[in-house]
């Protein structure tokens, strides 16, 4: 720790802080988390929430509204999830190919046998 203030105060006082409160840091992140999943925000913006955990306006045609375009867009992300697969599958193909293409390659290059001493330098 003392070596830390001398290098670099910042990680020195880091380092303090481990010391005195680093038995604590699980249940304080835990705490953190509880309160954030509690407030309004964490639960409008929790990624643990799906579309289909709404719950009822009372306004019966907008939830109907709502609820169509959940589906829509719930559909969209299935299709773009599939395209992205395709593409994935595309990239792994192409690399798969240039993998074997650098293989074929060095085995030519390799059948040639070894380089004779001349044969890198041009010739005048």
């Amino acid at each position: 720790m003392v070596l830390g203030f001398i290098v670099f105060w910042p990680l020195g006082l880091a380092m303090l802080a481990y010391i005195l409160w680093g038995d604590r840091l699980p249940g304080l992140a835990r705490d953190a988390r509880e309160q954030w999943n509690a407030s309004p925000f964490g639960q409008g913006l929790s990624s643990d929430r799906g579309f289909g955990d709404v719950r009822p306006t009372g306004n019966a045609a907008f939830d109907d509204y709502r609820a169509r375009e959940l589906k829509r867009l719930e559909e969209e992300r299935a299709r773009i999830d599939e395209m992205r697969a395709e593409f994935d599958a595309f990239l792994q193909e192409l690399r798969r190919a240039r993998d074997q293409e650098e293989f074929d390659r060095f085995m030519a290059d390799r059948g040639r046998g070894p380089a004779s001493p001349g044969a890198g330098t041009p010739q005048a």
